[in-house]
């Protein structure tokens, strides 16, 4: 560990670090060779030079960033993990998970498989890398992974099919986001932001799996990391070079997702509006603003119209009837595919239903099913990492509003309740979006894991400050629902004991959460009134 060391005798990277990086990537790229398909040497070669200009950038950015130690491990970590995580899916899928022609290929995304198999072809045909942008290429929305794996192959696998060069893009793409987010959560916040909210983003295990897939939400967590750091760093500190963050950022989810650079756009116009003191904004930045909405718009529009299904007249007409088609959609899908469902809905009018969609998405992935549901070994083991981590994560989300709330500083107090109140509207939009669907609600979800993270890293920070009650009677509220549900989910696969029905474990759940919140905060009352109480 003599390099960490070192770190504050040395703060910019130099031809020395080489000396270490480069055996490490090429011992790195040996392993990986050989779960890979081709020619060993080739693959070897091909692994060593994704690793080599990984590390190389990581380097970089961890001295650029100056967070020392700590910030070392969660980069150390966050890469590792998802490494890891890359290659035992790619090695168990096949042998324990489910039989089908994705997970046999060592998928865990049906979207990954399809896109990469379209990347494949697209290399070994005579067309240009722009082709992927066209309407021929169906399964990339917007073309900008398919082309950058299609790129990647054509390039550095010409012989053979190696997905893991896609996942090893991933895993280098989540990770080089995380010293952005750590300059720009100590900018908010100090230290003690930084230290909780980057262990967030860093180690998220929806964001690892992500990251170990050949999935675009990795990129664009980190697009979003990027922009965020050049907004903040524009804010605040005036710099130049953060046009530089904000354009690379920025054309990044255009190229993947112009959707999310839209949500960006108005988070950011949301932090600078509830910041500002007397601020006035440049029309430099209002003109790049207007020009990266238009286009957004426009690419959206553009993207998911590809086949010219909607007869929308404008980009916003095609965004809007897009949104509705795929919410009606993915709510059919949902009651077709189960039966409680059905059942649910026809005890139900068109307005609960929605409300029903949308609070099944935030339950997603349900804690007590990832448990009890009988499945493989492998799917047993995503499922209650991917659940505990949400779960974790969750009871935050509202903890944060109090302390949002309790925050003495004006000007910050509203900036967090606008990052609170965007992070929910997000939920809830994506619940909305993805039918309640167990794979789709937490894909969606954790895109904005910049924005979330600080969010809930806020919130931590706070109660390790305060040691607040309310932090532990929020958690309480959520042991209630896992409480009932875990009873609910046993009954209903193993008839153990009666099944409590929904309805009567949803009334459950909402009068004794009352009781917990509403009488605490009657004792509150109580204790303020008379403290010898």
């Amino acid at each position: 560990m003599w390099y960490i060391n070192r770190v504050n005798e040395k703060k910019k990277f130099s031809s020395q670090d080489l000396h270490w990086l480069l055996p490490l990537s090429a011992g790195l790229a040996a392993i990986f060779a050989l779960f890979e398909n081709g020619i060993y040497g080739l693959s070897l070669l091909s692994g060593w030079i994704i690793f080599a200009f990984g590390f190389v950038a990581l380097a970089v950015l961890w001295r650029w960033a100056g967070g020392g130690k700590p910030l070392f491990w969660m980069i150390a970590l966050a890469l590792g993990l998802r490494l890891i995580s890359a290659v035992a899916l790619h090695v168990f899928l096949p042998i324990n998970g489910y039989d089908n022609e994705q997970q046999r290929a060592g998928y865990v995304f049906y979207d990954a498989y399809r896109r990469d198999a379209q990347a494949w072809d697209l290399a070994q045909s005579d067309e240009v890398i722009l082709t992927a942008f066209s309407k021929k290429y169906y399964t990339d929305q917007y073309g900008g992974l398919l082309a950058l794996s299609a790129g990647t192959y054509r390039t550095l696998s010409s012989d053979a099919h190696r997905p893991l060069l896609i996942a090893l893009l991933g895993a280098f793409a989540a990770t080089l986001g995380v010293p952005f987010f750590w300059k720009s959560a100590r900018l908010l916040g100090g230290d003690k932001l930084a230290l909780s909210a980057t262990w967030i983003f860093a180690l998220y295990p929806e964001s690892i799996l992500q990251g170990s897939s050949q999935m675009r939400e990795p990129f664009l967590i980190s697009f979003t990391a990027l922009v965020l750091w050049g907004f903040l760093d524009w804010q605040r500190n005036k710099s130049r070079h953060a046009w530089w963050w904000l354009g690379a950022g920025m054309l990044g989810m255009l190229l993947f997702s112009p959707a999310i650079a839209l949500a960006t756009l108005f988070i950011l116009a949301g932090v600078w509006w509830f910041s500002r003191e007397d601020a006035h904004i440049s029309w430099k930045a209002i003109l790049i603003a207007l020009g990266v909405f238009i286009a957004g718009t426009f690419l959206f529009s553009w993207g998911v119209n590809r086949q010219g299904v909607f007869d929308a007249q404008s980009p916003f007409g095609v965004a809007a009837e897009f949104l509705r088609s795929a919410i009606k959609w993915d709510m059919y899908q949902l009651e077709r595919g189960s039966g409680w469902v059905q059942k649910l809905f026809g005890e139900m009018g068109a307005s609960a239903r929605l409300v029903f969609v949308a609070f099944y998405g935030l339950t997603q992935p349900v804690l007590p099913a990832s448990f009890i549901e009988p499945t493989t070994l492998v799917w047993k083991t995503i499922a209650i990492l991917r659940s505990l981590g949400w779960y974790l994560l969750m009871p935050l989300f509202f903890y944060g509003f109090y302390a949002a709330w309790k925050t003495p500083e004006k000007k910050d107090r509203h900036v967090w309740l606008w990052l609170g109140f965007v992070a929910w509207a997000w939920f809830v939009l994506v619940s909305l979006r993805a039918g309640g669907d167990l794979w789709d609600n937490p894909r969606y979800r954790v895109i904005l894991l910049a924005f979330q993270a600080l969010f809930a890293g806020y919130a931590w920070s706070w109660w390790q400050a305060q040691r607040d009650v309310w932090f532990v009677r929020i958690y309480s509220v959520e042991g209630i629902f896992l409480l009932f549900f875990t009873q609910w989910y046993v009954g209903r696969y193993y008839n153990i004991f009666q099944q409590i029905s929904f309805f009567a474990t949803i009334s459950w759940i909402v009068s004794l959460s009352a009781v917990v919140m509403v009488g605490g905060w009657f004792w509150d009352k109580r204790k303020t009134k008379n403290p010898l109480a």
